[in-house]
């Protein structure tokens, strides 16, 4: 497979190339290089629109308009590219502009009252407006993510339609779409595959929620573009991009939560001169306990996060290269749930366990991490690079993590991590793009990664060490007519994998489990027995998108996913101490395909923009988490906690999205959505079906959200950019659960009100000075279970059978927020601008 690849690389694509130039060359002869200039106006008055953004998403270059409104783009590859133009109050306009040596393009904006199509990369060929691809993707811009309050980037996420998030209390937070998680779900940093062992329940995202600029969600299978764990979509975490030629930027954020008195804040600089960019970020976030008006302080959720960042960009006439490194590095509580009979949080003392003291008041309002705590470090390096080789371009990108994760378990030896997991992964993506050809654009590429986890180094084992090694050759094709787009692809997918056996037995001191190797596992416990396999399948996807009007557009598209069953799903045998439980895999799993149908429509107006969508998802191999009963009743304990085991099968999920943004004026927007998820378990004959397991756990319920804003400009007075906001979300009851062996229990309908208000505050220059928000969560402080909250499952005791017992949400929240940004010219050489 190596060599047919390699070979395909090396010889087929430059041949390819080389002759689709040839034939691009008979219709027009263009110079490697030019230029790109003119002006942003407003359309209906002429004037100028000075500060405007001009943006090109492929090449990642942008630039800011002067006083006249005149921009200037110097050294750019010839080629077609999607120009982007925005201003602040106008509906940002798209063209797709072909820049051959001095190319003019002027962009009229218009003062809508609604904003344009997006443009999106993540899963495309190429830039593209969402409104024109057929994948059913949706675009969180900044706006949204600081104005609404959350705690981490994914919760900030988890009121878009389609998209939920499974929690372990207010920091960490695992994403959702349409009903599927873990590692169905592939998180992108910057377009780098995130990894971080994600196969655990209360492994959250290792992202510095600060450093994240926007979003994009893919909503179904995009095996074709990233492989296996994107079976059932995509999120990609962008960070905040390299200031535009010849600018300097900054920011500092400061920020207060009542309810668990977190405090929290970043600090950034970058600038790019002549082609050269940097970026550098430092951010802290911590917090204690948070509290809700059942529970009172919830003992072990208080959390110490730092994170820091540094960016390297260049750009030149053959292309971009830009190497990025983060550090995330988090102390993180995880509860238990323990109290006494009156709803006293308990605390474990000995690892013996006999006896547990009630938790002080002082304990549950201290900063102060407890013994019981886990340690997560995330490094990541990678190199991000674009050539452009005549007509064509080569997208070349590499990237390194490597994870620590250190649960601690044992009370009396707090200095012991009981799990210690040791990931490094090598990442690679290589993307050929054809030059086009009479309107077709053809992408074919390579990409994967290799992984080696070492877990010896704890005294508790729930996976075996192992290796894996994935690749991916695939190709995509795009043609867009005057009110059509297709596109579609192809993929293959191969992933080596295999574990090591481990023995063990009691080390001397203090007492606790150690590998053992070699003649030293005579009269040793084999936790996990070798294992090997290769996992492959295809995958693919074809759609199209319709142009019925400039107002209406219709979507359909069909894809193909395919992912490898994780190492938890495989070879799991043990207590996890994070979630409570003893996990059983099995060796016997198959990889999972789905095939997904998506039909949605787009309907878009000076005043209603109405977005809708409905999906059918098949799934074969389905796997998911079965809690375990005893032989005579009850729960089935090992080590005195629940066993679950993982089951495989067949399962089907459908439902679809609707929003609804009215903007009766231009300053007043009532936005309105509903999602619904239905699942069902395929894998139990008719005859054998219940109530209790005809449906699939971790399914979130039919839920909506209503916000109204009005926004306020009043320059005059200094104030710019200002918004006031009330928003209803409301979850229906969930009483479709897999109630086998109380794997889940149906929970109860609520609903939640919030509110904000913000504003830029601007000096006599009208430069924003500093951004004040004020917002507020839960402000009825309702005591709520979210049925994708974990804590729901953690009662008083493990004897414990009242559902009412579980750990409730957060109540009340309120947050303080400033934002002080910087932005100013930098002096250079004006030859060598861009």
């Amino acid at each position: 497979m190596l060599a047919f690849v390699f070979f395909f690389m090396v010889s087929v694509l430059p041949g390819f190339s080389q002759n689709a130039y040839k034939a691009a060359s008979k219709i027009t002869s263009l110079p490697g290089i030019g230029s790109l200039s003119g002006r942003v106006t407003d359309k209906a008055k002429g004037n100028a629109l000075g500060g405007a953004s001009v943006f090109i998403s492929d090449l990642k270059l942008g630039v800011v308009a002067d006083s006249s409104g005149s921009y200037r783009f110097n050294n750019l590859p010839a080629g077609k590219y999607l120009v982007e133009a925005q201003y602040v109050g106008y509906k940002a306009q798209t063209k797709n502009v072909a820049i051959s040596g001095v190319t003019i393009q002027d962009f009229e904006l218009a003062d809508a009252f609604v904003e344009e199509s997006p443009v999106v990369i993540t899963g495309l060929s190429k830039a593209t407006q969402i409104k024109r691809s057929p994948v059913p993707i949706v675009a969180v811009n900044h706006d949204y993510i600081v104005t609404n309050l959350s705690n981490n980037i994914i919760d900030a996420i988890a009121k878009v339609p389609g998209v939920s998030a499974l929690t372990t209390g207010p920091n960490v937070s695992k994403p959702f779409i349409r009903g599927l998680g873990y590692n169905r779900i592939l998180t992108l940093y910057d377009g780098i595959r995130q990894e971080g062992q994600q196969w655990g329940d209360e492994h959250g995202i290792e992202v510095d929620q600060y450093a994240i600029d926007r979003v994009e969600v893919i909503k179904g299978p995009a095996s074709l573009t990233y492989g296996s764990d994107a079976l059932a979509g995509v999120v990609n975490l962008i960070p905040t991009p390299f200031a535009s030629e010849g600018k300097m930027i900054g920011d500092v954020v400061t920020e207060y939560h009542t309810n668990n008195g977190q405090f929290g804040g970043s600090a950034m600089l970058g600038a790019s001169s002549n082609g050269f960019e940097w970026l550098a970020r430092v951010s802290k976030k911590q917090a204690t306990n948070y509290q809700d008006k059942i529970d009172g302080r919830v003992y072990n959720t208080a959390f110490n996060e730092t994170d820091a960042g540094l960016s390297l960009g260049l750009h030149r006439g053959w292309g971009f290269s830009h190497l990025s490194f983060q550090l995330f590095d988090d102390l993180q509580e995880i509860p238990d749930g323990s109290r006494n009979s009156a709803g006293q949080f308990t605390k474990q003392i000995t690892d013996a366990d006999l006896f547990r003291p009630v938790v002080s008041a002082s304990e549950l309002k201290s900063y102060a991490m407890t013994p019981l705590h886990q340690h997560v470090q995330h490094y990541r390096g990678y190199l991000s690079n674009s050539f452009i080789l005549g007509r064509s371009r080569l997208a070349v990108d590499f990237g390194y993590q490597h994870s620590v994760r250190r649960e601690y378990s044992h009370p009396e030896e707090p200095d012991i991590a009981g799990l210690d997991l040791q990931l490094d992964t090598y990442s690679y993506d290589l993307k050929y793009y054809f030059p086009e050809w009479n309107g077709w654009n053809l992408t074919a590429g390579l990409n994967g990664m290799y992984q080696d986890n070492t877990v010896t180094q704890g005294t508790e084992f729930i996976i075996p060490s192992y290796h894996q090694f994935d690749i991916g050759p695939f190709a995509m094709i795009r043609k867009s007519f005057t009110k059509l787009d297709l596109s579609g692809g192809l993929r293959f997918d191969s992933r080596s994998f295999s574990n090591q056996q481990l023995y063990t037995k009691p080390g001397i001191n203090p007492g606790f489990d150690i590998p053992v190797y070699g003649p030293d596992t005579a009269g040793a416990n084999r936790n996990f027995a070798s294992y090997s396999h290769v996992f492959s399948g295809f995958s693919g996807s074809l759609g199209a998108t319709y142009s019925v009007s400039e107002k209406l557009s219709l979507k359909v598209n069909i894809a193909r996913g395919f992912r490898a069953p994780n190492i938890s799903e495989i070879a799991a045998n043990g207590v996890h101490p994070g979630t409570g439980i003893y996990q059983i895999g099995s060796g016997d799993f198959k990889p999972e395909f789905n095939l997904q149908e998506d039909i949605g429509a787009e309907w878009a107006t000076k005043y209603v923009v109405v977005n809708a969508g409905i999906f059918n998802n098949t799934l074969s191999n389905y796997i998911f988490n079965q809690k375990l009963s005893a032989v005579g009743g009850g729960d089935s304990l090992l080590q005195n906690t629940p066993v679950y085991k993982f089951q495989q099968g067949k399962a089907q999920l459908y439902g679809g999205e609707l929003n609804i943004d009215i903007h009766p004026v231009k300053a007043l927007h009532f936005e309105n959505s509903i999602s619904a998820v239905y699942a069902l378990n395929k894998s139990i004959d008719s005859k054998d079906r219940t109530d209790s397991n005809k449906y699939l756990p971790l399914i979130p319920p039919v839920h909506g959200l209503s916000e109204l804003r009005y926004d306020i400009e009043s320059p005059r007075n200094h104030l710019v950019n200002g918004f006031f906001k009330v928003q209803l979300a409301w979850y229906a009851r969930q009483g479709r659960a897999y109630l086998v062996d109380n794997t889940e229990t149906p929970t109860p309908g609520y609903t939640l009100f919030n509110a904000g208000l913000g504003t830029g505050i601007t000096n006599h220059k009208g430069m924003v000075i500093v951004n004040v928000y004020v917002m507020g969560n839960y402000l009825f402080d309702v005591a709520y279970f979210d049925h994708m909250s974990r804590l729901k499952y953690f009662l008083y005791s493990q004897t414990d059978s009242d559902p009412a017992h579980g750990i409730h949400n957060m109540g009340r929240n309120i947050s303080f927020k400033l934002d002080f940004p910087l932005n100013f010219a930098l002096k250079q050489k004006k030859e060598d601008a861009n």
